[in-house]
């Protein structure tokens, strides 16, 4: 297995019923979940990959499978056919012992109503999985008491489960699940049993526990949004079989049928997707040493209004207008460093276009997009932006971005008065 492949599961049936054998060979051969007689398929040839430290989701309605699924990936429920490899590891197939061994130190598990052993206090139950790989007692207390105060439950250290209430339990539960320090976490419908207040509370502790610890998570929900809140890829799945996995981008605007696409009508858009995913190529961007003349060629040649300014290796500068680089080439410069506009505005790639409105109203231009190393990577067009929330994400694609450019008359009149001493060309300068 890939080092940075933590768990794959291959060509996964389970039926259950007399005679299950046949109904996988029967399934395979094409037959339909309702000519198996006295067997049911929960789980039909599902196979992925889950890579480390990402959040895998699972979703799917009630009957889909997924909760059967993950059972499957820790061995509660073994396998009809095919196989699970944790960490390089087959699951498939193991005696007891083995398995026992590999719940204790490669998979753990997040249950939806808590599991908690309501005899123990809060610091037992998170160390209770410690206690079962035979880890000493004062090590697990000082692991134990580090997962509960970064999960959010210090000065509870003491109390019982009855004390807390069930936001506070899901916590214990999830630290006891992170106590232990597995390859992978499963968690199945973990935070469904909470008020919806709570619910949101704790998906933003796990991805901030995720992007503390890094951890390889399974999470399976009913919940769409919840799925494209957390995940970093989803798997849907309907009556057994998984339909299709991608990005929260992939399944919201690419999905591979009807079903599928009738699940994501309602999702806002707003916060699934991002800058990256609704950017275009600019249409021109003018470097910094081009000159007023190449500037100004450029724009007239792409009916630009304003444009982009840009370095060498495409660090983004700034910005200038036709009117101000016009003023520069009227007056004989050569230099387009006084026409340049500083206050570019550009977002990150990774930016949620419900945080897109305000800076698109205020820019003059496309809003420009930039990599961590302040590259200029895309630009997203208004006009592209609302289609996109509209659901119509191709309806902009050649959107003219920059409205109302000076004559070209006017333009082409003051290139040819202008000084063409320099050796810049438009070429050059796109």
């Amino acid at each position: 297995m890939s080092e940075n492949i933590a768990l794959r599961a291959q060509g996964l049936y389970k039926v259950f019923g007399r005679h299950a054998d046949d109904a996988v060979a029967k399934l395979r051969d094409g037959a339909s979940r309702d000519d198996l007689g006295g067997a049911t398929a929960a789980v039909i040839d599902a196979s992925f990959e889950v890579k480390t430290g990402e959040i895998f989701v699972v979703m799917g309605l009630s009957g889909s499978g997924k909760s059967t699924l993950i059972r499957m990936l820790n061995g509660l429920h073994p396998q009809t056919a095919g196989t699970v490899e944790i960490g390089g590891t087959s699951i498939t197939g193991v005696n007891a012992a083995e398995l026992r061994d590999i719940r204790r130190h490669k998979v753990s598990m997040v249950f939806q109503h808590f599991a908690l052993l309501p005899h123990r206090t809060v610091i037992d139950n998170v160390a209770y999985g410690l206690e079962i790989q035979g880890i000493g007692k004062d090590e697990r207390q000082a692991r134990a008491r580090k997962i509960t105060q970064i999960v959010g439950l210090a000065g509870w250290e003491e109390k019982f489960p009855n004390q807390l209430s069930g936001g506070m339990q899901q916590r214990v539960g999830l630290a006891r699940a992170l106590a232990a320090d597995t390859d992978v976490l499963l968690m199945d419908e973990a935070f469904s049993a909470l008020d919806p207040l709570i619910r949101r509370e704790m998906q933003d502790q796990l991805l901030e526990l995720q992007s503390e610890l890094g951890k390889t998570i399974v999470f399976i929900t009913h919940d769409l949004n919840e799925a494209m809140y957390l995940g970093d890829r989803i798997a849907v799945m309907r009556d057994g079989r998984i339909v299709q996995i991608g990005s929260p981008e992939d399944i919201l605007t690419s999905p591979a049928n009807e079903y599928v696409e009738q699940f994501v009508q309602d999702v806002d858009r707003s916060r699934v997707l991002t800058a990256d995913s609704v950017m275009r190529k600019p249409r021109a961007a003018i470097h910094e040493g081009s000159g007023p003349h190449a500037a100004l060629t450029v724009m007239r040649d792409e009916q630009l209004s304003a444009a982009y300014v840009i370095k060498r290796d495409r660090t983004l500068v700034g910005w200038v207008r036709d009117r101000d680089v016009l003023d520069l080439v009227r007056a004989g410069k050569k230099d387009l460093t006084p026409a340049i506009q500083s206050d570019h505005g550009a977002v990150a790639a990774d930016t949620s276009l419900a945080d897109l409105f305000i800076p698109s109203l205020e820019s003059a231009l496309p809003l420009a997009v930039q990599d961590p190393r302040g590259k200029l990577v895309g630009v997203i067009p208004r006009v592209t932006l609302l289609a996109t929330l509209g659901g119509e994400p191709d309806a902009a694609a050649s959107a003219t971005p920059s409205p109302d450019p000076l004559p070209t008359a006017m333009v082409t009149k003051a290139l040819d008065a202008s000084d063409e001493g320099s050796t810049t060309t438009a070429k050059e300068a796109r």
